[in-house]
């Protein structure tokens, strides 16, 4: 059972990894920045790139920024090992492997892309370029892509403060790799809040018989 949850865990993150990468490279190497595809009046493939945190918030730098990701993923996997090894439940699994996996594909764009590809600027850019890429390592952006303006109006003029002014709901342009991250969280908090502190408050339990042992 444990190895059916481990090799499902394992398709879960190999499908999202694939799936975002193709579509991120594709983009890269098809759209210049800032190019957007009409998919429905809703719905639109705009190509942007976030040299921050997940859509498109910028607070710390992003060679820490890189260096967190990296540490938190290094987290996630012991953790989504853990769990499958205790044989905790199949969906639960899932999320986690969901998050993992988005956390993977966001790393993959700031470790590489910098030295992979140059800028999109003006111009579709280029796989592997001479002149090398438009950024160092752990210094790439990432690509994201969907855009969901599902209203697009201009506000009353009676209303105040923001009378006549234009307004767009959802703003954020995100990516695969985030909607992975958002929905296994969302799914989490939903539907599993306790069993994620109760798996936290065993791993504890379990370091402090370790440290009594080693007294």
């Amino acid at each position: 059972m444990k190895s059916v949850k481990g090799w499902g865990a394992v398709s879960i993150v190999v499908l999202f990894l694939t799936l975002d990468q193709t579509l991120k490279i594709w983009i890269k190497t098809h759209m210049q920045l800032h190019e957007s595809i009409e998919i429905a009046p809703w719905f639109y493939i705009y190509f942007t790139e976030n040299p921050g945190m997940a859509f498109g918030i910028e607070i710390i730098s992003k060679l820490f920024l890189t260096l967190f990701r990296i540490v938190a993923v290094s987290f996630l996997a012991y953790y989504l090992h853990k769990i499958i090894k205790d044989n905790y439940k199949t969906c639960y699994i899932a999320c986690i492997a969901l998050i993992f996996a988005g956390a993977i594909g966001n790393i993959v764009d700031s470790v590489f892309y910098g030295v992979v590809f140059d800028h999109s600027s003006g111009q579709v850019a280029t796989f592997m370029p001479e002149g090398g890429g438009y950024a160092s390592w752990l210094h790439g952006k990432v690509v994201d892509m969907f855009y969901f303006p599902l209203i697009n109006t201009t506000l009353p003029d009676w209303l105040p403060i923001w009378g006549g002014q234009d307004f767009i709901f959802f703003r954020p342009i995100f990516n695969l790799a985030d909607s992975a991250i958002c929905v296994g969280v969302f799914i989490l908090f939903i539907f599993y809040r306790h069993t994620l502190s109760k798996s936290f408050s065993k791993e504890e339990e379990e370091k402090e018989k370790n440290a009594d042992k080693t007294v």
